[in-house]
């Protein structure tokens, strides 16, 4: 290869010339008095693909990688293929970008894979595959390489969400709180924090959140998080700071982060080909390895756990990702927090009331048929007899309607209206006390709205 050809075409991109340079690389490739050594025609079509991409041309960058991945003797082969993915990306190919996104995952001497994994969550969003994005942005957050996890954590956040788990989601914009961040960004954080909270009914936290967003006066929320907003403050007022009815997501809600644009604007803006949202943290990978990272430890947060869905998919990028490094006590880790969080959210969940079967299960089997409920729906504590006195005034209903739920750990109050065979309604009180994980029945009266 002519070496001096070659260093001209590298000063040229450096200086941002890069019609210039496109040509210089060019040229060298076609230098016949310069025969090409194994690995540099790779090299070199890499090089091109960079120039074209810097030049807005997408298609014939995708060409000059896709050459460059023929050279079998280049060793590039994970920085060539994130870059084809992003190139893909760009034309709004995300299928193509997601298949060359793991290809460069999978590349044992890729030294940047959080990259790639970033790039393939933001592909998945755009093809509405939430749990999937949501494993492309854990594994972003948990490389050692990757110095600002944040960008993956918030869009774990937004997956989350997606997936309808905003206790998920608050875990993962919390985790994201430990890293240093720019001032817009910690606010769009606080934001979607916010949003979270709302949809986890925890209404003071989500009020304090949304202030601290907009605490310096620069940030201005979204409708739908203006939206929680005021539906947060007007719970505080209430006195109502938590809600264990779970809380609709508002309509077209902007649940995105930095990279994800979730309202449909674009993702990869013409700013460049990799351009991500409002602060284009990616570049074309460089062959020369002017680029160095110091490691970050992103440390193992609860953004580790996920459900079936996510550990399924997930299970295929795992294989290729222990082919680069030993993941062993990763795995570990990460199976003792889901085991944790999993048994924190039970222990949750039973104080706030829940159970199985539920109070509604429970009070629909008492109606449709009160005789035979007398023996299977009641505390042992109230006996036969009684159970058989008290369910002698319930009008059997296959459908009664449940007007009301009171819960706590250990009883509850069901309200239910059964209706007649004439058609007229009769209300009831149920009284319920906790079973093991379920319910059962302690108490049966007629219930008339002047009592409440």
């Amino acid at each position: 290869m002519n070496n001096d050809l070659f260093q001209q075409a590298r000063a040229a991109y450096a200086a941002k010339d890069y019609a210039n340079a496109l040509q210089a690389f060019t040229q060298c490739l076609q230098d016949g008095s310069h025969p090409l050594a194994p690995g540099e025609m790779g090299l070199l079509y890499h090089q091109i693909g960079n120039c074209l991409v810097k030049l807005k041309d997408c298609n014939e960058a995708i060409h000059a990688y896709t050459q460059a991945t023929a050279d079998a003797s280049y060793d590039a082969c994970g920085a060539v293929n994130y870059n084809l993915g992003m190139a893909y990306a760009a034309l709004h190919d995300y299928e193509d970008a997601v298949k060359h996104f793991e290809i460069a995952v999978s590349d044992a001497k890729y030294d940047t894979p959080y990259k790639a994994y970033s790039g393939m969550g933001n592909a998945l969003l755009k093809l509405g595959k939430s749990a999937e994005a949501g494993v492309a942005f854990r594994e972003a957050a948990l490389d050692e390489g990757n110095p600002d996890p944040t960008k993956a954590l918030l869009n774990l956040g937004v997956c989350f969400m997606a997936l309808d788990r905003p206790a998920d989601a608050v875990a993962s914009y919390e985790s994201a709180l430990q890293f240093g961040m720019q001032p817009d960004t910690k606010n769009k954080l606080y934001a979607n924090l916010g949003q979270a909270y709302v949809a986890c009914g925890q209404m003071q936290k989500a009020v304090n959140a949304f202030e601290q967003s907009i605490a310096d006066k620069t940030y201005y929320l979204s409708d739908s998080a203006s939206v929680d907003y005021q539906r947060a403050i007007a719970a505080v007022a209430q006195g109502t700071s938590e809600i264990t009815q779970v809380i609709p997501a508002v309509a077209a809600a902007d649940m995105s982060g930095l990279d994800v644009a979730a309202d449909g604007a674009p993702m990869y803006t013409d700013e460049g080909a990799y351009a991500y949202g409002q602060q284009d943290p990616y570049y074309y990978a460089d062959a020369y390895g002017e680029q160095a990272y110091s490691g970050t430890e992103a440390g193992d947060h609860f953004f580790n756990a996920s459900d079936e869905e996510l550990e399924k998919w997930s299970k295929g990028l795992a294989k290729q990702d222990r082919k680069r490094r030993n993941v062993g006590l990763k795995v570990l880790v990460a199976i003792v927090l889901v085991v944790l969080v999993a048994f924190g959210a039970a222990v949750f969940l039973y104080t706030q009331g829940w159970g199985y079967p539920t109070q509604d299960t429970v009070v629909k089997e008492l109606f449709a048929d009160p005789d035979a409920a007398a023996s299977t729906v009641f505390a042992k504590e109230v006996g036969t007899d009684k159970a058989k006195t008290m369910v002698e005034p319930i009008v059997a209903d296959a459908n009664p309607s449940i007007n009301g739920v009171d819960k706590s750990m250990s009883d509850s109050t069901v309200y239910v209206t059964a209706k007649t065979a004439e058609g007229g309604d009769v209300q009831y009180k149920v009284s319920l006390v906790r079973d093991m994980i379920g319910w059962k029945v302690s108490n049966v009266e007629l219930y008339f709205p002047s009592q409440n």
